[in-house]
């Protein structure tokens, strides 16, 4: 029988990472997973043998290239055929009965597309969804994500409670993204101007558009090794970083009002981009 769910992981040269999270996958295969997809985008750190080698029933797509991490999770997506997609960080450990759960609250809620709650490696929690990218959301967002790495108690027990509560969101973290497949594909897949960052916002972004309701799930949670994957994406030396412009293409097409004082405020920041 056809189960609903393809995994998809995007790589770029995190080999140990990705074996890790391939394992957490295969010592407890959830019951909803058809199969899971790698795409490598171009990886030199032996990552496409080491697959090959440790899990031969991984369906495996090398890119041959690091053409981003929209475009190389649309790669896969195209080659999908389950009810669902699970976009998923190759940094990070999916305990047994997370996916089968996250399936079950998304089916329970109607919601078009799915996030858990993230933890890192010592069991914090992440400020892992958000309203829509605005001046002011990205203010609150960022402050919150400096309380999640506070050492202090008050803030801690602010991050446990605001994680705490099952929502309706406009953005899920893409990390760990589950969605209806032809939702997706109606909605255009992850647009491919933005290399790394603000492409899951952007595609939650979508997906509402289309009358999608996005969900942010508590009762799941993935430990998430905090950036480990993006830290390994190259870029030419004295290139804008790949958030900046990110950054700056999501507000262009969003909120063009803003654009220009981000290009400004980048600029007095010695961070021009264009």
């Amino acid at each position: 029988m056809s189960r609903p769910i393809d995994v998809i992981i995007v790589n770029y040269n995190n080999r140990t990472d990705l074996l890790a999270c391939l394992t957490s996958l295969q010592t407890a295969w959830p019951d909803t997973v058809e199969r899971v997809m790698v795409v490598d985008n171009g990886s030199s750190d032996g990552s496409v043998d080491a697959i090959r080698s440790a899990f031969p029933a991984v369906s495996l797509q090398s890119l041959g290239q690091n053409r981003g991490f929209g475009a190389a999770n649309n790669a896969a997506l195209r080659a999908s055929t389950a009810d669902f997609v699970l976009f998923l960080n190759s940094d990070t450990i999916v305990p047994p009965g997370a996916i089968d759960g996250l399936h079950a609250r998304a089916i329970a809620r109607r919601a078009v597309a799915a996030g858990p709650k993230l933890l890192d490696a010592t069991g914090r929690p992440e400020i892992s969804f958000g309203r829509m990218l605005s001046p002011w959301s990205e203010l609150i967002q960022q402050t919150r994500q400096r309380l999640a790495k506070s050492a202090s108690g008050w803030a801690r027990r602010y991050v446990d409670r605001l994680v705490a509560g099952e929502r309706t969101v406009d953005w899920v973290s893409g990390a760990c993204l589950l969605a209806h497949r032809e939702s997706v594909l109606a909605a255009g897949g992850f647009d491919e101007r933005y290399f790394l960052y603000e492409e899951d916002v952007d595609l939650c972004a979508a997906l509402r558009a289309r009358g999608g309701t996005i969900l942010f799930t508590p009762a799941i949670h993935v430990v998430h090794l905090r950036g480990r994957s993006v830290s390994r994406t190259d870029r030419p030396a004295g290139a804008p970083s790949h958030y900046d412009t990110s950054h700056l293409a999501f507000y262009e097409k969003h909120a063009p009002f803003w654009a220009p004082w981000l290009r400004r405020w980048l600029r007095l920041r010695g961070r021009s981009i264009g």
